[in-house]
């Protein structure tokens, strides 16, 4: 599966795809950085409400950003899907996600990486996903 780069002002490129997220019956589309220097999957915690997730019930669990300004997040399983790809992935939901700095997810290593064999290619604007056998 090929998606083009998405652009953020003239000179900002970034590999952001849209997934699938669901949870029970309820699912939503929503745009995700592909991030390989992400370890996991966080998501903002409305994303997590909307798919009827009560957010603060999952595993507590810390991380430590730029600056070493420390966030917290919630643990949940949700399913996710890229393309016809479907499985399931332990996803962290943060509430103090960014806002319109940052309009996306994370896919990151445990998740997303370990199901995907990725390859980006910034000249052509372009990133792979190929299934792992």
């Amino acid at each position: 599966m090929k998606f083009n780069y998405k652009r953020f002002g003239p000179n900002i490129l970034r590999p952001v795809v849209e997934i699938k997220l669901r949870s029970g019956s309820k699912f939503l589309r929503y745009e995700v950085l592909v991030d390989s220097g992400a370890d996991f999957c966080i998501f903002n915690a409305e994303v997590g409400e909307a798919l009827g997730l009560d957010i603060k019930k999952g595993k507590m669990q810390q991380v430590f950003g730029v600056g070493g300004k420390v966030a917290l997040y919630y643990l949940h399983k949700v399913n996710i899907e890229v393309g016809k790809k479907s499985f399931e992935i332990e996803a962290g939901f943060m509430p103090d996600v960014a806002g319109r700095m940052m309009p996306y997810g994370l896919v990151g290593q445990r998740g997303f990486f370990e199901n995907f064999i990725v390859k980006f290619d910034l000249k052509k604007e372009e990133i792979e996903l190929k299934n792992r056998k």
